[in-house]
């Protein structure tokens, strides 16, 4: 299950809630009752495998830059 984060909009805490795909966002901030926003953060990539780095092995042959 993904990690949602939400942020109010009245005393700018952060929350963070486990939530399946189906369940819905959730509205109201618990600690002080103000509107709660999702927060969207860039995703982290994990390149895997060679020819990713210009340092990776390449068969000989070719020019080296």
């Amino acid at each position: 299950m993904p990690t949602y984060e939400y942020e109010c909009q009245k005393c700018h805490e952060r929350v963070e809630a486990v939530q399946k795909f189906s369940d819905p966002a959730l509205t109201v901030h618990e600690g002080c009752g103000g509107e709660l926003k999702k927060v969207f953060s860039p995703v982290g990539i994990a390149f895997k495998g060679t020819g990713f780095y210009k340092t990776d092995s390449r068969s000989s042959g070719g020019s080296s830059d």
